[in-house]
């Protein structure tokens, strides 16, 4: 039998004076309701991108790639992600493989080591920390730069996510950023190039830095150099927030607060990262423009 339930209302006199009475939220109230974010279960990653030649260049030397998937089965959750941006140089030929070389026998590195890990049913322990498999395979990367695009070299941003973990291998001046929930907007890597240096050494300011005629000349690049030293570093997840991956083909023409102005307006990550390679060359796109956008949830 289907049981109907109404409520019960009292009936109350239109000229009757209802007094209604608020109270303030306390500070502590308050913050509670402004950090308040749903959960998502399982954690998930909504991942976009984007990638123009330019307004000023007659062909593309950058690289981007990106990989997610989820692995839930009710008790044990992980999201995984592999995304890298990759900015070549030394030419038409020599760039454009020397992206193309290093992103590929990273992704297949870090795919082998990591990936197939989380998809074995029995686990056992890594032999490396994820940071040396991360160095050794920038490392590879180099070798193979070296042998398939002498003279060639290349930029390499390289975020690998797992679960509420992300670690990044860096080398050059591609950027990776995080926009927490609460609107900071944090650069994560450091450029590796000259101006960066002197401004470092207090020589230059950071404004003398964007406009310095030499602020394309780098210091570190994958096959520039006989040995590298990428940065490597590992973060907590921006929970509920985004990560951003770009080639200087962006960063370098397009405000941090026109980057950021985007990235609160549109919800879809494909969508905005369409938007800031279009606000690039709205810009005079004076170079190759990659960028990548993961929207964390969880």
């Amino acid at each position: 039998m289907i049981k109907k339930v109404f409520s019960k209302k009292k009936k109350i006199d239109s000229q009757a004076t209802i007094p209604i009475q608020t109270s303030p939220l306390s500070e502590e109230q308050l913050a509670s309701a402004i950090k308040y974010q749903p959960a998502y279960r399982p954690a998930q990653f909504l991942v976009g991108s984007g990638q123009s030649t330019g307004m000023q260049r007659d062909h593309n030397e950058d690289t981007l790639f990106t990989l997610s998937s989820v692995v839930s089965d009710g008790v044990h959750d992980l999201a995984l992600g592999i995304c890298i941006v990759a900015d070549g140089m030394g030419g038409h030929k020599n760039g454009a493989i020397a992206s193309g070389v290093g992103t590929r026998v990273v992704a297949s590195h870090l795919v082998k080591k990591v990936y197939s890990h989380f998809l074995e049913f029995k686990q056992e322990p890594f032999n490396d920390s994820i940071q040396e498999i991360m160095g050794k395979a920038m490392n590879e990367t180099h070798k193979a730069v070296l042998q398939y695009a002498p003279g060639g070299g290349t930029t390499f941003t390289c975020v690998l996510i797992i679960g509420e973990q992300v670690t990044i291998g860096h080398i050059g001046d591609s950027r990776a950023y995080f926009i927490h929930p609460d609107g900071r907007f944090q650069k994560v890597t450091k450029d590796h190039s000259l101006v960066q240096r002197m401004v470092e050494l207090e020589e230059i300011t950071e404004e003398q830095a964007q406009v310095h005629p030499q602020r394309n000349v780098l210091l570190k690049a994958i096959g520039q150099t006989e040995s590298i030293y990428p940065d490597i570093q590992t973060h907590p997840l921006p929970k509920n927030g985004h990560i951003l991956l770009c080639s200087d083909g962006l960063w370098g023409v397009v405000p941090e607060s026109e980057i950021q102005a985007i990235i609160k307006s549109e919800e879809n990550p494909t969508l905005a990262c369409h938007q800031m390679v279009e606000s690039a060359n709205n810009h005079g796109g004076p170079d190759n423009i990659s960028v990548i956008l993961v929207k964390c949830y969880g």
